[in-house]
């Protein structure tokens, strides 16, 4: 365990930041599977709608450093492929 009050301190920021971090991923996930319910079920409107509502919140933890840009660029790509295969298809 940590000894010097420098060591104690970085202890108690980290186990912060990492609760919050936490929140911020479930969040995520959480708008992600709301898009994904969405096209099992064949709803197009409700896809699109919840697409809209995801991308701003894996903008904004893609900022905060939560998961690298790339990630959040690659599950934006990849919900939006599915919602044109449904609504070609």
């Amino acid at each position: 365990m940590a000894n010097t009050p420098q060591a104690k301190k970085r202890a108690r920021q980290s186990e912060k930041r990492r609760q919050l971090k936490a929140g911020q991923r479930s969040m995520t996930r959480t708008y992600i599977k709301k898009v994904q319910a969405a096209l099992l079920a064949g709803d197009l409107e409700a896809a699109k709608a919840a697409y809209a509502a995801a991308v701003p919140v894996l903008d904004r933890i893609a900022d905060k450093g939560v998961i690298h840009k790339n990630k959040a660029a690659r599950y934006k790509s990849r919900l939006n492929a599915h919602i044109k295969a449904l609504a070609s298809g």
